[in-house]
C-alpha cells in the first residue's frame, strides 16, 4: 500500500508502507523501530569505551536485543565533535570481530553498520551485514552510492554540514542536502524504496540548528521517505538539562516522543528498554497499535 505525501510547492511522493531488512520486513507507521547502538570504539562520548572489547560489544548487542531492538547500529569510528579519524584498516580491525561473531548465530535483528567509508561498508556487507548507516549522507566518500547499489541494500542518509551552510531556513538547506543526496542514490542505483532519511541532530550544528529542525520533523517527512532520528544522549539535551550522556535519558525520551507525534519511523537509542515501553504507548495513542 502507498500513501501520498506532498512536499510544499511539489508534487506528490508515493511513501512505500513497507521496508525489507535482509530478510525482515518492517510495517512502516504500524509502530516505532527502535534501532539499537553498539559503540566498538575506544572513545564514545556517550559509553567513553564501555564496549570496545568485541566480547562486551556481543554481550551488549545481545542485551538489546532482549530489551526490544529491531535493527542494531554498529559503530567502530567515534563521531562525537573533534573525536580523532581513523583510517579504513583501523575501522574494521574493530568492526569484523563483532560483526563476525554476531552473524556466526541466527539473530532475529537485522545489522546495520554505522560509517562513511565504502571500503567499511563493502567488507561489512561481504560479510553478511544488512543496512548502512552513512553519517557521510552519500557526500563524503564519492564511492558509498555505488557500494549500496551493488549490495541493493537499505542506506541511512544523514545530514552533516558545517553551520555555516545552514543558515537561513535550516529546514530548506537540510531538504536541499537530501535532494541532492537523493538524487545521487537514484544515479547510481539505489532503490528509492531503501532510502532512509536522518536529519543528523548534532551533526555539524549549533544548540539552535538542533531546536529548530526537531521542533519541525514534519517538514522532512514530505520528503516522502522513511525517517530515522537520532538524539539519544546527545549535547543538545546536555545544554538544556546541564547533566552528562550518562544523565540523559529523560531527555532523549521527550525528543523521541516528539519525533514519534511528527511522524519519525526509527528512533535511534542507546537504552532501548524505556524507549521500547515510550514508544508503545506513544504508538497505541497515536497509531493504534499495540506493538
Amino acid at each position: 500500500m502507498e500513501t501520498m505525501i506532498q512536499e510544499k510547492g511539489k508534487s506528490d511522493v508515493p511513501l512505500k508502507r513497507r521496508l525489507q531488512i535482509g530478510k525482515h520486513t518492517f510495517s512502516l507507521g504500524a509502530r516505532t523501530l527502535i534501532m539499537g547502538v553498539v559503540n566498538v570504539t575506544p572513545d564514545s562520548f556517550s559509553d567513553r569505551g564501555r564496549f570496545f572489547d568485541p566480547e562486551k560489544a556481543v554481550a551488549h548487542a545481545k542485551k538489546l536485543i532482549a530489551e526490544g531492538a529491531d535493527i542494531l547500529d554498529i559503530g567502530a569510528e567515534s563521531t562525537r565533535p573533534e573525536a580523532q579519524s581513523i583510517d579504513a584498516q583501523t575501522e574494521l580491525d574493530r568492526l569484523m570481530p563483532v560483526l563476525e561473531r554476531l552473524l556466526s548465530e541466527p539473530l532475529p535483528v537485522p545489522l546495520s553498520i554505522d560509517t562513511y567509508k565504502a571500503e567499511v561498508a563493502r567488507e561489512a556487507l561481504v560479510r553478511g551485514a544488512h543496512m548502512i548507516n552513512d553519517v557521510g549522507g552519500l557526500q563524503r566518500d564519492p564511492a558509498m552510492s555505488a557500494v549500496v547499489a551493488e549490495f541493493q541494500v537499505p542506506v541511512v542518509i544523514l545530514h552533516h554540514q558545517e553551520p555555516a551552510a545552514i543558515q537561513g531556513d535550516r529546514l530548506e538547506a537540510l531538504l536541499r542536502f537530501f535532494r541532492r543526496a537523493i538524487q545521487i542514490a537514484r544515479k547510481a542505483g539505489i532503490d528509492p524504496d531503501k532510502i532512509i532519511v536522518d536529519p543528523g541532530i548534532g551533526f555539524g550544528k549549533t544548540y539552535e540548528d538542533n531546536i529548530e529542525i526537531l521542533s519541525h520533523l514534519e517538514r522532512l517527512k514530505a520528503l516522502g521517505y522513511p525517517l530515522l532520528l537520532g538524539t539519544s544522549r546527545k549535547s543538545v539535551i546536555g545544554h538544556i538539562l546541564k547533566v552528562p550522556p550518562q544523565e540523559r535519558l529523560e531527555g532523549t525520551l521527550s525528543t523521541n516522543i516528539i519525533g514519534i507525534v511528527k511522524g519519525v519511523d526509527i528512533i535511534r537509542v542507546h537504552d532501548v528498554g524505556p524507549h521500547r515501553r515510550a514508544a508503545a504507548v506513544a504508538d497505541r495513542i497515536l497509531r493504534g497499535s499495540d506493538g
